[in-house]
């Protein structure tokens, strides 16, 4: 900060400061001329690095991938043409709890007033329309008026996502990006956290110790939302205390120990995993831990539990009979530990229903490759500083089979569903944490759909290994219904991993058709440090999960529901 220090300060400068305040390291943009000024004063920031991607799509769900490994993240796009495709991105971060911060350049501040006609816009005068659009999918939006709104707007949109673990999104004018402006006050204005309301936590303790202390069989069931809130050691210390059985749902494997005594599996209905769903059916208490139900999670809404619910969100909870506000989860979780009775009655009951470790074939060499083998492959490649992961499709399925060795990291986007969401995703992240070694799988039709972004990994250097299934089409869509529009070109995957090598890169493309090519490539791939190894591991069309049939078709039956009480017209 010292040239800032010494000469002018300016709207650029202030919200440089606030990012790099509220720890973002990394700020993913693609350039446009609306946003270049404000580029530069990013760039000027000792604290920062500018990390370029391929487009604006890829630009959001990379850092999204990044609010992951670091808590918060911040994208930076033109306006309308980039902002209007960041949106998706924006919207994962919305639907999986992650503070992005959407910033978008804008019209110079004269020409809405001066009605001119300007290109990247709709071709009217108004330029509000974005700013309108970002207030549905942040959990705050500002549009800069003038350079002396700009410190407190900032300040209200950082503080707003941070305490919401929601985007947000920061509208600065080209002209203004360089203007005047004073310096920030500290940052503890921004960041200090909302604690829960003393009498409020002392009232919901008392009374959720009050209520398990009537049941015989607690459960407690994991969601998503525990991560979010950074409350897994007081989950660890809760679940510790009640000593009963714990479950999670998919988006939240890896927020528990799968090595724990009490873990029981993941809850999925039909296709839950080690007898987990058993457990749920016969608890007559469900202690719910920041779950979502869905109709992803809930198998088409055929897995939604049947028995009171008490639920503990992000900053409330909810039981039968009653509900408290401001109370946090990591707080209440923590305190209510203190106050439960131990009680391992499912634990006894779940030593009779564990299943017995499954018997895993081992292919040999000149096998041709399966999905079951890919799996056995990449079970031995994780290990404690290994991040997973998995993309939409069968993906899931064979992740959540997977056993998570303690601290492994497990991501997945289950909320949101973006197929490709996990190539510039597991970019963003990597680059928060190159001290772990990242790990994708996903199918051909979802790399299709961001592979640009391999040549962003490729020009950073950033060794992510990808195991690439091809099985040539949009597999889970045909399980939920099929069609001629399941089916996708095929590429030379391999190759195109080479193509965005040009003459500096030093990305790996491989190709595995056998067991034992795969065996090769994934060595290869442990030894390359110097960019991404694609894997491109071919398998039959009709090789996948039994798992995902079974979802495929409860989910299909849910989406074909016909319309309830409307009458028909002839």
């Amino acid at each position: 900060m010292a040239a800032q220090q010494k000469g002018k300060f300016t709207v650029g400068d202030y919200l440089a400061q606030r990012l790099a305040e509220v720890g973002v390291r990394h700020h993913f943009v693609v350039p446009g001329d609306y946003n270049l000024i404000l580029l530069d004063k990013l760039q000027a920031h000792p604290d920062l690095k500018e990390v370029g991607c391929a487009n604006e799509l890829n630009c959001s769900l990379a850092a999204e991938g990044y609010a992951r490994a670091n808590g918060v993240s911040a994208c930076v796009v033109t306006y309308s043409v980039g902002a209007l495709s960041a949106f998706n991105g924006t919207g994962s971060a919305y639907a999986e709890n992650l503070p992005l911060i959407l910033i978008s350049g804008s019209p110079n501040t004269n020409d809405s007033a001066q009605y001119h006609i300007l290109h990247h816009t709709l071709g009217h005068p108004d330029y509000t329309y974005q700013y309108e659009m970002a207030k549905k999918i942040t959990c705050c939006a500002v549009s800069v008026p003038r350079a002396i709104d700009a410190p407190r707007l900032i300040d209200r949109a950082l503080r707003a996502a941070i305490l919401a673990r929601k985007p947000c999104y920061i509208e600065i004018p080209t002209n203004l990006a360089g203007a005047t402006c004073v310096r920030p006050g500290p940052i503890s204005a921004v960041t200090d956290p909302i604690t829960s309301d003393k009498n409020a936590l002392e009232a919901a303790a008392t009374c959720a110790s009050e209520y398990l202390d009537g049941k015989l069989k607690p459960v407690i069931l994991v969601g998503p939302k525990l991560g979010r809130a950074g409350a897994e050691k007081e989950l660890l210390q809760f679940a510790e205390a009640m000593g009963c059985a714990v479950a999670l749902q998919p988006a939240a494997k890896g927020m528990f120990p799968e090595d724990h005594k009490q873990f029981v599996g993941i809850f999925w209905g039909q296709v839950s995993s080690d007898a987990a769903d058993s457990m749920v059916h016969w608890a007559d208490a469900m202690i719910c831990v920041g779950t979502i139900f869905n109709d992803y999670s809930t198998v088409g809404w055929t897995a939604v539990p049947d028995i009171p619910l008490m639920s503990i969100d992000m900053d409330h909870v909810t039981f039968p009979g009653a509900h408290f506000s401001r109370v946090r989860m990591g707080e209440f979780l923590s305190h209510l530990a203190t106050q439960v009775t131990f009680n391992e009655t499912t634990m006894i009951e779940y030593k009779r229903l564990k299943p017995d470790p499954p018997h895993v074939h081992t292919a040999a060499r000149e096998d041709a490759l399966t999905r079951k083998e890919i799996s056995r492959q990449v079970q031995e490649l994780l290990t404690d500083k290994t991040s997973l992961f998995v993309d939409t499709g069968d993906s899931w399925f064979n992740g959540i089979q997977l056993k998570l060795p303690p601290g492994a990291k497990f991501e997945i986007e289950m909320q949101w569903g973006h197929i490709g969401w996990s190539i510039p995703a597991a970019f963003g992240y990597a680059l928060r944490h190159p001290d772990r070694h990242t790990i994708v799988l996903i199918g051909d039709g979802s790399f299709q759909v961001t592979a640009q972004e391999v040549s962003q990994m490729v020009r950073y250097k950033v060794p992510i290994t990808i195991l690439l299934i091809n099985n040539r089409g949009y597999t889970i869509e045909v399980e939920i219904h099929d069609g001629s529009y399941n089916k996708i070109k095929n590429w030379d995957y391999a190759m195109l991993v080479q193509a965005f090598n040009s003459t500096d890169g030093r990305a790996k493309g491989l190709l595995a058709n056998t067991a034992g090519e795969l065996t090769d490539a994934i060595k290869t791939a442990s030894e390359h440090k110097e960019g991404p190894t694609l894997i491109e591991c071919t398998i039959d069309q009709d090789d996948c999960s039994k798992e995902l049939i079974t979802w495929g078709h409860y989910v299909a039956a849910a989406n074909a529901r016909p319309p309830r009480n409307m009458s028909v017209q002839e």
